[in-house]
């Protein structure tokens, strides 16, 4: 890691989050009419594949500590974006699914974040693009 103008700014982690600052601040400028918040946001782009999560999935996937997780959803089900049923063949356990009205949403975030993406990424090199991939994973797998 450069560290010649000072360690703050060679540092990885505080361009990721200078990164995620400024691409919060675009997603919410081109989302505004969804009137979402970033987390909100994010699980429902999470669930856009439509592939229905548990809980603990949905909570894994989205960072969020399954409190918060509970309220998001309280929200964004009273919004009729999801549902949470039992699961087929085990009552226990919980899974959250997009509705009609919660993929045509989520179809328009993951728009929304395809096309940041293809802006941002434009003019840089597929192995650039893997290397970065292989850095959040790093930063991912960290141990608490």
């Amino acid at each position: 890691m450069d560290t010649s103008h000072g360690p703050a700014e060679g540092s990885a982690l505080l361009a990721l989050q200078r990164a995620t600052h400024v691409t919060l601040q675009i997603l919410a400028a081109t989302l505004v009419d969804l009137d979402l918040t970033a987390s909100e946001i994010n699980v429902l782009a999470i669930l856009a594949d439509g592939r229905g999560r548990t809980i603990s999935e949905l909570g894994a996937a989205a960072g969020t500590r399954p409190t918060t997780l509970t309220s998001l959803l309280d929200r964004l089900e009273r919004r009729g974006h999801v549902t949470r049923g039992p699961r087929p063949g085990d009552r226990r356990v919980v899974v959250v699914e997009l509705t009609a009205s919660g993929r045509l949403v989520a179809g328009t975030i993951r728009e929304a974040l395809a096309d940041l993406e293809r802006r941002a990424l434009v003019d840089l090199p597929p192995d650039a693009i893997a290397g970065f991939h292989a850095v959040l994973r790093a930063l991912a797998e960290v141990p608490a």
